[in-house]
């Protein structure tokens, strides 16, 4: 195991367990504007997640599948920014 790859299985711990974090704060939280924040930071944890893996296992359609879950993420923010705002521009 070289020092890179001993630091990529650090860094999917550690965002693990930020993911687990965030998914309680998700849970747990008391108004609409926390709960939305905390799934955009769900899903670009996941993305980060997703890069590691695709770095580790050197996989070649693993930049394909990040670009998707990226566009994917950043319109369901906007959906939720809407959502939260009643549709008022």
């Amino acid at each position: 195991m070289t020092a890179l790859n001993f630091g990529l299985y650090i860094a999917l711990t550690i965002l693990a367990i930020c993911m687990i974090a965030i998914a309680y704060r998700m849970i747990s939280a008391s108004n609409d504007a926390d709960r939305s924040v905390s799934a955009d930071l769900l899903m670009f944890s996941f993305i980060g997640m997703l890069a590691i893996i695709g770095v580790l296992l050197a996989g070649e359609y693993f930049f394909d599948l990040i670009l998707v879950a990226s566009v994917v993420g950043f319109i369901s923010s906007v959906a939720l920014a809407r959502a939260l705002t009643r549709g008022r521009r």
